[in-house]
């Protein structure tokens, strides 16, 4: 798929990258992602140790809102201003973006007065639509199509606890959706097998662009019945039942949706290693179990943590390009189990794992 880029001309400083956008997965390279995955690692543990990287200094960010969060808002605001920036928050109902302006004239005066800019909306074509008349990097925070942010910090996750992705088994159950959608392209360029579990009714999306149907990497299956598409994955996740924009289905969802809930059965059914992640907000009893999103195999909390550092890393790459990324030491975090080696991502020497228990130790997070 071809990457999103802009014609107009960039107010970027000299010696900036190319302007880019990142309006969905498939925008970037493998290799990219390679580099931020390894470039996330490193930001992540400054973080812990209370480090500065402030390689943002005096740039904003400008973050649009016509769809509510807490996630892609705490995460996109508190990563902007840990790397020295600061940021802009908008919605429909305090700027002309809600009213009569044309949303293009809204991107041109927008990116003349900020530096990089994340949307999240409703119809893609609405930030594609921003993106053509804007003057410096837009971000797609979410879409109805489209949710690159959160796969990236679902890659991430999955790396630092388990290791390289590629050749794995991921699967997906639930509703057809913008995670749906975005999990597909990333299998694609990465290289793991996708099966996907969806009722009736509510399938991929057969417009969006997917890898070849099959059973090797970077393919996909679809499974009418859940525990199959569970059996042997090496990662299980899912994803509301109702997203936003469709609470007039929810009834007739809930009911359509019934079998769909990840079970026990079901992650016992996965390798014995299998982790399970869940985007956020969960509704227990409902998608999934609570014994599962609380339960051992669970990284939820990694991953709605990690959504702040993969953007972090994605801004600072798409305002600076690629940074000098050191080998990470191989002493552990006081507070993390000794990292195993890691050999997928450029960069990357070693992949963090999941924290421990245990009090906080002075000078580092929990």
């Amino acid at each position: 798929m071809k990457r999103t880029t802009n014609a107009l001309p960039s107010t970027l400083p000299q010696g900036a990258p190319p302007l880019r956008h990142y309006l969905q997965f498939a925008d970037f390279t493998a290799d990219e992602y390679h580099y931020l995955f390894g470039r996330a690692a490193l930001i992540k543990k400054k973080f812990k140790t209370f480090t500065k990287h402030h390689t943002l200094v005096d740039r904003t960010l400008a973050m649009i809102f016509e769809k509510a969060s807490t996630r892609t808002r705490v995460s996109f605001e508190a990563g902007m201003y840990q790397m020295g920036g600061s940021v802009v928050h908008l919605t429909t109902g305090d700027s002309q973006l809600g009213r009569a302006e044309p949303i293009e004239d809204s991107a041109r005066v927008i990116s003349r007065m900020t530096d990089i800019v994340m949307i999240r909306t409703y119809e893609q074509t609405k930030i594609e639509r921003f993106a053509a008349y804007s003057r410096v990097p837009v971000i797609n925070g979410l879409t109805n199509e489209f949710h690159p942010c959160q796969i990236l910090a679902d890659l991430f996750t999955y790396i630092e606890h388990r290791g390289p992705i590629q050749g794995k088994t991921v699967a997906w159950v639930g509703d057809g959706n913008n995670m749906a959608n975005t999990w597909l392209q990333a299998a694609a360029l990465l290289g793991f097998h996708l099966r996907v579990s969806t009722p009736s009714g509510y399938e991929l999306d057969a417009k969006i662009a997917i890898p070849a149907h099959g059973t090797g990497a970077g393919s996909y299956q679809t499974y009418s019945n859940p525990l199959d598409a569970c059996t042997g994955a090496d990662l299980v996740t899912t994803d509301v039942w109702t997203s936003m924009g469709y609470e007039a289905e929810n009834e007739v969802r809930r009911t359509a949706f019934a079998q769909w809930c990840v079970s026990r059965q079901m992650m016992a059914a996965a390798q014995p290693d299998a982790l399970f992640m869940h985007c956020l907000p969960a509704h227990r009893g409902e998608e999934v179990e609570a014994e599962v999103i609380d339960g051992p195999q669970s990284v939820v909390w990694d991953e709605a943590e990690n959504r702040m550092h993969v953007q972090k890393a994605l801004m600072e790459y798409l305002l600076l390009g690629r940074q000098h990324a050191p080998t990470l030491s191989r002493a552990p975090h006081p507070r993390q189990k000794a990292p195993e080696p890691f050999a997928g991502a450029a960069g990357l020497r070693q992949a963090m794992v999941r924290r421990g228990g245990g009090a906080p130790t002075t000078g580092h997070r929990p």
